[in-house]
């Protein structure tokens, strides 16, 4: 993205001639880098979220709390996941990458699924941080009798 947008300043400013190509890659590259950063902004619990005290939380209640937000994500993200994939009548080619795979980007000859593809990518490894989150809450550490880490499922 950053290559991209460098690039159509020298061309525009210095050679008096940008790429028409550019400002479209900058663009889809940004997309990318939205997503990919959402999920990592949801990793890194940087995202907004209804309940800010609970990774202090343990026991039941903590467990309740990461149950409840692994319930609204996966209540949100599925159907985007779903619907990314099907479309009517359970049909790959009618879901969102099945229609984007006939499309090609305006200045581009690329298929825009490379650039559609961002969206169930970042839902799909939203989910598996749900899943490592609420496996790592199941998975209790305790001291053993000589100071080693003992793991036991709670």
């Amino acid at each position: 993205m950053a290559f991209a947008a460098a690039y159509q300043v020298v061309a525009r400013y210095i050679f008096d001639a940008p790429p028409v190509w550019t400002e479209e890659l900058a663009r889809r590259a940004m997309v990318w880098a939205g997503m990919l950063g959402a999920s990592v902004a949801f990793r890194e619990r940087s995202d907004p979220n209804l309940f800010p005290d609970r990774e202090g939380m343990t026991g039941r209640s903590g467990m309740a709390l990461a149950l409840i937000r692994a319930a609204g994500v996966t209540i949100f993200a599925f159907p985007v996941l779903y619907y990314s994939l099907f479309g009517p009548g359970m049909s790959l080619a009618r879901g969102f990458l099945g229609r984007s795979l006939d499309r090609s980007a305006e200045m581009m000859n690329i298929p825009m699924i490379w650039f559609t593809a961002a969206v169930p990518a970042a839902f799909a490894i939203i989910m598996i941080h749900v899943l490592a989150d609420l496996a790592s809450r199941l998975s209790v550490t305790e001291m053993g009798p000589g100071g080693e880490q003992e793991q036991r499922i709670a």
